[in-house]
């Protein structure tokens, strides 16, 4: 997913880019409210979450806040500032915020509140999920920079894995017999593959289900095959 960080300390941004790509986010940086506008609204990369100063040159925090939200862009915003003042913080709520946090603060809490934010921005079906995207509940497959989150989470995947819940997760809801399941993503003829695609689809389950006996996502078909659930 991708993380936008406004700030015009660029020592903040960089730190924050460190905490929140150690968690496999891409961070997208900016420097004042003109230039984050510019990267939600004509980026080349779809933005999943804010993270932005109240204190800027240009265009501060606030401005921004309140032109998204006139846009109907729901994108989750998490504000920064120095300011420890009530009025600042029920301001920026009352313009569209999602939640603000005061410097100085513990990176590992911001971390958690950007897990939080977008666990609930995924949960509701906010997420406008560009052309390379797919998701089916918590579970997001992002094509463009190979990358697999369960809840916000970053899930490690090797290329086989991924190339299968890649091929599940963009036809949801379709079955695959193992054997269509083995030539797409092995691009061979398939003889015998039932034990090489079964060791691989449990080994998806233990990664991306809370309880792999009994999967949510990942659905055997007895008979027939594999398929990932529609949520």
């Amino acid at each position: 997913m991708n993380i936008l960080v406004c700030d015009d300390d660029q020592a903040i941004v960089d730190a924050i880019g460190i905490y929140l790509e150690n968690e496999g986010y891409n961070v997208i940086k900016a420097s004042n409210g003109k230039e984050a506008l510019a990267h939600l609204d004509g980026g080349n990369r779809p933005i999943h979450l804010v993270i932005m100063d109240i204190m800027m040159p240009q265009l501060d925090g606030l401005s921004v806040t309140r032109k998204l939200r006139e846009q109907l862009n729901n994108v989750p915003l998490i504000l920064l500032s120095a300011k420890s003042e009530d009025y600042d913080k029920i301001l920026g709520l009352n313009l569209g915020a999602d939640d603000y946090v005061t410097k100085p603060f513990n990176p590992l809490e911001l971390i958690a509140r950007v897990k939080s934010q977008l666990r609930r921005y995924t949960s509701l079906g906010s997420l406008e999920l560009a052309s390379h995207v797919y998701q089916t509940g918590g579970v997001v497959l992002d094509d463009e920079s190979k990358t697999v989150t369960v809840d916000g989470e970053p899930v490690n995947l090797t290329p086989v894995q991924y190339k299968i819940l890649r091929l599940l997760i963009a036809n949801a809801g379709r079955v695959f017999t193992i054997e269509e399941i083995y030539e797409k993503v092995w691009n061979e003829p398939a003889f015998r593959p039932e034990n090489t695609v079964a060791v691989h689809i449990s080994k998806i389950r233990e990664k991306i289900e809370i309880n792999p006996r009994d999967p949510k996502y990942l659905k055997v078909v007895w008979g027939i095959g594999y398929k990932i659930e529609k949520c």
